[in-house]
């Protein structure tokens, strides 16, 4: 399954392991759905290493996971989901970005460059970019301070899924959705406007369901299920006028 994650340096889209590890994915797809992640901060990059988002404290000690919502206070976390078979092979994996054994939230991180092996059985793996490399290359090439901060801000603008196969809860998750991450005066604002205010419903419909559809060829095209993506589908044209880049940073820190 995937969503297209739109930050302000444009935007990418993330398959994620639905099977693999079923109750980080349910916390990532619902925190998406109610919006929770729209105006956090990429608080961290860490130049061919890792980039890291999701609090909307924009502090990285903050976040709370979708189950807080749903079930009180003592379940703020919930376990890892690590598994042998996912590992940080390549540039583009995301994982939970967790404050110890079985404390994951809300903060994740995608890796900047291949064989982060270290990493192996320690984040529970989720998910990878399928498309939008260039998004984490700009990230990757972000001006830092020495805390690795941004000097100038890189936030998720929007999340839009494809498609949920989870029943929503009874409670309106919507009513806890957070203020925007908190401004920080030191701090430049990009000038990004998402695509649902660029597109018209039925058109962003269409572009999000052609990049869903280019990025299952692509998996279909690796494992030589069919020759070429771009000609069975019929899409690059749509993808390259609607794709700029996306991009998700920082470092594992501690909540």
């Amino acid at each position: 399954m995937s969503i297209m994650i739109v930050t302000s340096l444009g935007e990418m889209i993330v398959d994620l392991y639905v099977d693999k590890c079923p109750l980080t994915f349910k916390n990532f797809l619902k925190l998406c759905k109610m919006n929770y992640y729209n105006g956090c901060l990429f608080h961290t990059v860490q130049k061919d290493f890792i980039a890291q988002t999701g609090d909307p404290t924009g502090t990285g000690t903050g976040g709370d996971s979708v189950y807080k919502f749903l079930y009180g206070e003592q379940a703020r976390f919930f376990g890892d989901e690590i598994r042998v078979d996912l590992k940080h092979l390549k540039t583009g994996t995301i994982a939970m970005a967790s404050a110890g054994k079985n404390l994951n939230a809300s903060q994740f991180y995608m890796t900047l460059c291949d064989d982060l092996d270290y990493l192996d059985g320690k984040h529970t793996v989720f998910g990878e970019v399928a498309e939008g490399f260039e998004t984490l290359t700009r990230i990757n090439e972000a001006y830092v301070n020495e805390k690795n901060r941004p000097y100038k801000n890189i936030r998720i603008k929007h999340t839009y899924i494809v498609d949920d196969p989870f029943d929503d809860p009874d409670t309106q998750l919507s009513d806890f959705v957070p203020e925007a991450s908190p401004e920080d005066e030191m701090q430049l604002e990009d000038d990004w406007v998402p695509l649902d205010e660029r597109l018209a419903p039925q058109e962003l419909d269409e572009v999000l369901r052609a990049k869903d559809a280019y990025s299952s060829a692509v998996v279909l095209e690796t494992i030589g299920d069919i020759p070429l993506a771009e000609i069975k589908l019929g899409t690059t044209s749509v993808l390259t006028d609607y794709t700029t880049q996306t991009i998700f940073c920082l470092c594992i820190e501690s909540f």
